[in-house]
């Protein structure tokens, strides 16, 4: 470990559970690296992915969006092309960018989204786009016919939220330089998406643990009673 990261964890109590408020002053003193940090939240929910009836997956604005700027491929047709381009889409169109993507290995994107009339292009490309968590879904609200507003709001700081195969949702919530009244905005926001998105089939304890941490900072252990 480096010297950074040394002090920094010298600042956080290992066998503590803070306060939200709390951890979220601490990440930004714990953020020391030259660059701006992302802070990331890692929560662990009490349900099991391999059921369909207790996947917990959306997506959600935040506030103060995510610090960092996105690329927003959009597959559509017809006039909503051009709507997608107005909206501030970096690329749109139709079936030449599912051929750029597998005959190029293109993936200068963050965010895909598509029209309905496009799902037998897109359909194609699960393979490719599905590990990557690239794939438009309409949970999501990236398979829309508004294909103008899905691309305002990915511009905006729009995060999709999803379990991994361990039970567990990471996310980012900002940046270091956003200080703790803007992340604690987009922390909130998240937290109440993932508690209201909570499966009717969910047993017992549903959000496990809580921790969150910016890139090159030590992990912060969230009091997860205090999450609603």
């Amino acid at each position: 470990m480096g010297k950074k990261y040394t002090d920094s964890a010298k600042l956080i109590d290992k066998s503590k559970a803070y306060d939200p408020s709390e951890a979220l002053e601490l990440v930004c003193q714990t953020s020391k690296a030259k660059f701006d940090e992302t802070i990331e939240l890692h929560i662990r929910l009490g349900v099991d992915s391999r059921h369909a009836d207790q996947q917990v997956r959306g997506a959600v604005v935040l506030p103060n969006g995510t610090g960092k700027s996105v690329k927003v491929l959009v597959f559509a047709k017809g006039d909503n092309v051009q709507k997608a381009l107005d909206a501030g889409a970096d690329y749109a169109g139709g079936a030449e960018y599912a051929e750029k993507i597998v005959q190029e290995n293109w993936f200068d994107f963050d965010v895909v989204v598509a029209s309905p009339d496009m799902m037998g292009v897109i359909g194609k490309l699960g393979k490719v786009l599905g590990p990557k968590g690239l794939m438009p879904s309409p949970k999501a609200g990236t398979v829309t016919p508004d294909v103008a507003r899905a691309v305002t709001e990915a511009k905006a700081g729009k995060i999709e939220y999803r379990l991994d195969k361990t039970n567990i949702i990471h996310c980012p919530i900002g940046k270091a330089s956003f200080g703790t009244e803007k992340l604690t905005e987009n922390f909130n926001t998240l937290v109440g998406a993932v508690l209201k998105a909570k499966p009717a089939a969910a047993k017992g304890q549903y959000i496990k643990s809580c921790v969150i941490a910016s890139t090159m900072g030590p992990g912060i252990k969230i009091n997860q009673a205090k999450l609603g």
